[in-house]
């Protein structure tokens, strides 16, 4: 149950510093780090708090936990104790409706009630200590009816004092137990029965968000490319803020909410890269947006090719027309040209030779990138990059995509995070990091709302399933996934083939595994030739070159893409993290899973395989389904309109064609 404070009066023990209660409370979850960092939230999700209570003897304990907003106000959430009994492990499920900082405790108590609960149920029948058990029971039943007086809920107090009116030696024992552990008196005791040797543990922060930190649909362009066209000469002109409007719109019309953009400032001409990262460019090719700065500006500057900062503000209002929001490309480096080299070159990482480090991941080599020393300089760094944060944000930007923040340190980014959301509660960060697991989760941990994945490279099954189980677990309360199918950088092998198939499987896998998912255009056109064999780089990659695309051409992913997004709208269980459960199929190629929140299931049947048919029975957990007691459930298909009676067993055939169903699960 739950309930506003003012509670009932109960005497509080204090905690010994360090040390457990009169009621030990261990094992409290979840807590980042001892709760130097809060636990991840967003409105309304739902968040499991687990913890191990107990006591010495046989007495009953019980659990609470006590949750305080960030205005102060404060709820109770009573705990249930779940199997295995003997562990000790009570738990219950919160939501939070107001963004900010919350905390929550855990506050073990001892329960008179439950005590003589359990003394009622095994002496009265057998005669023993009856007087005494009467006595002591109508004392409890008083107390709360006294208590639901000063709580100003006279039935309760008066449906209290019946039940205490049945506790003489002449009423049948039968009726004495049907009604002392009848529901509605079980309710009354749980808000007004007395709670005594209250332990509480510290308060552990809960940092709660807005829903988009959890729920987005990402779309990537290059806005050079739309709109970009050859003349008679074979002069290229880019495409602008004004032409990628219509890009804006059918990104919006498939039901993306986010818009990513790569950088949209100057690019150097320093080692400029040509096709397919060639160090021998063109005259006109138009070199990597992340090499940047030139004469023409740095960070806070647009490229003059796309327009001014006006032609921004009126992309951006006009997402938002849309329901859109865009994100920024927030890459920390700098070209050769950038105005930082000469201004502060105290920020960058000078050589033996005199000579500014460019940056390197062997055998790689980036000429035209010059890294950031973080340590040179920190406070200068620090603190122009807040600037440059603050000014787009003024502009209209609300989620920042950040480019490598791995390799800068970690204590920058908890700094910067910290100090943007505190003005800015509503900006989004989202870590580009494909990096080592520790990295990446500290990473969530000191702040990035959201976070790249190893998605992309979990193909099979088994790899699958055990990387979701630990993203929704332990993970959900730090650490929340964006599922890209593709990226500029990122070309997967299981997409090289071309096969239409494989792009629907991926895209299916990511727009339903995960309440956040990205694609990066072209991938609605398969695009999908690697720059050579064994690589995972696009051959005539749009990092190097314009890329203007017929996005209507066939065959194309456009309705699928569309109606993905779509579902995910009408289905709050695909929006949420912490609730998947994978169901078994004995067939390798069939993965099956299901989530729910609330009273929205959705089970989803798909094939790993792009090349050919699959077969398989399914074994589905009605308890996991939400339905323990049903030998049917009714499952619709939300792909193709088709409808199912179901049982534990069924079976599906699965081919290219049609390599999934998205199946809405009620009661049949």
């Amino acid at each position: 149950m739950t309930e506003q404070f003012p509670a009932r009066a109960s005497k509080r023990i204090v905690r010994t510093e360090g040390g457990l209660g009169r009621i030990p409370v261990t094992g409290v979850q979840p807590v980042l780090e001892g709760g130097a960092y809060p636990v991840k939230a967003v409105t309304h999700e739902r968040l499991l708090v687990q913890a191990n209570v107990f006591r010495e003897g046989h007495d009953a304990v019980n659990a609470s936990v006590i949750l305080t907003s960030p205005s102060g106000t404060q709820r109770r959430i009573d705990m249930t104790q779940v199997e295995p009994v003997g562990l000790d492990i009570w738990q219950a499920h919160i939501r939070m409706a107001e963004p900010g900082d919350w905390t929550f405790r855990v506050e073990g108590w001892s329960d008179p009630w439950g005590t003589w609960i359990h003394h009622a149920e095994k002496k009265l029948p057998v005669g023993v200590d009856v007087e005494l058990v009467h006595m002591e029971g109508r004392e409890l039943l008083s107390r709360a009816a006294r208590q639901a007086e000063a709580m100003r809920a006279p039935g309760a107090a008066s449906m209290l004092r019946g039940a205490a009116e049945l506790l003489v030696g002449d009423t049948e024992v039968d009726e004495i137990l049907e009604t002392v552990t009848s529901a509605p008196i079980a309710r009354a005791m749980a808000r007004f029965g007395p709670r005594e040797l209250v332990s509480p543990t510290p308060d552990y922060p809960v940092r709660v968000e807005r829903r988009r930190a959890l729920y987005s649909s990402w779309y990537e362009f290059f806005p050079r490319s739309q709109g970009a066209w050859k003349d008679d000469q074979g002069h290229w002109h880019s495409g602008t803020f004004a032409s990628s409007v219509e890009r804006l719109e059918a990104a919006a019309g498939m039901g993306f909410n986010v818009v990513y953009l790569p950088p949209i400032h100057p690019i150097g001409q320093s080692f400029r890269k040509g096709p397919n990262n060639t160090l021998t460019p063109g005259p006109e090719d138009p070199g990597s947006p992340w090499a940047i700065g030139s004469a023409d500006g740095g960070h806070d500057a647009i490229h003059p090719d796309l327009g001014t900062i006006d032609d921004f503000d009126a992309f951006v209002a006009k997402a938002r027309s849309l329901d859109v929001e865009i994100a920024m490309d927030l890459a920390l480096q700098a070209s050769p040209d950038h105005p930082w080299v000469t201004e502060h070159p105290e920020w960058f990482t000078t050589r033996l030779d005199g000579t500014i480090a460019y940056a390197e991941n062997p055998p790689k080599k980036y000429q035209d990138i010059y890294p950031i020393n973080f340590d040179n300089d920190p406070v200068g760094i620090y603190h122009e990059v807040l600037r440059i944060v603050e000014y787009w944000i003024s502009h209209g930007v609300t989620i920042f995509r950040v480019d490598n923040p791995h390799t800068k340190p970690v204590e920058f980014w908890d700094w910067l995070i910290g100090r943007v959301n505190e003005r800015h509660p509503e900006v989004i960060f989202l870590a580009e990091a494909f990096t080592k697991p520790q990295m990446m989760a500290a990473l969530g941990k000191i702040g990035f709302q959201q976070s790249y994945t190893y998605f992309t490279w979990r193909n099979v099954k088994w790899e699958l399933t055990e990387y979701l189980t630990e993203l929704s677990t332990d993970m959900a309360n730090y650490y929340r996934p964006n599922f890209f199918v593709n990226t500029p950088d990122i070309n997967p092998f299981f997409l090289q083939s071309g096969n239409p198939a494989a792009f629907a499987i991926r895209a299916i896998l990511a727009a339903t595994m995960s309440p956040s998912w990205g694609v990066y255009s072209g991938y609605e056109l398969f695009e999908h030739e690697p720059l050579a064999p064994g690589k995972e780089e696009y051959l005539n990659s749009e990092k190097f070159e314009y890329r203007p695309r017929d996005y209507n051409a066939q065959p194309n992913l456009n309705v699928l893409l569309g109606r993905l997004n779509e579902i995910r709208a009408g289905h709050q269980s695909l929006q949420q993290l912490r609730d998947i459960h994978f169901h078994h199929a004995p067939h390798d190629s069939v993965i099956v899973f299901s989530k729910r929140d609330g009273d929205d299931t959705v089970l989803v049947v798909c094939s790993l395989d792009p090349e050919g048919t699959v077969e398989s029975q399914l074994n589905l957990d009605f308890d996991a389904l939400g339905f323990p007691a049903a030998d049917k459930v009714s499952v619709h298909d939300e792909l193709t309109g088709e409808e199912y009676l179901w049982g534990r067993e069924a079976f599906v055939r699965l081919y290219p064609g049609k390599p999934a169903h998205i199946m809405h699960v009620t009661v049949s």
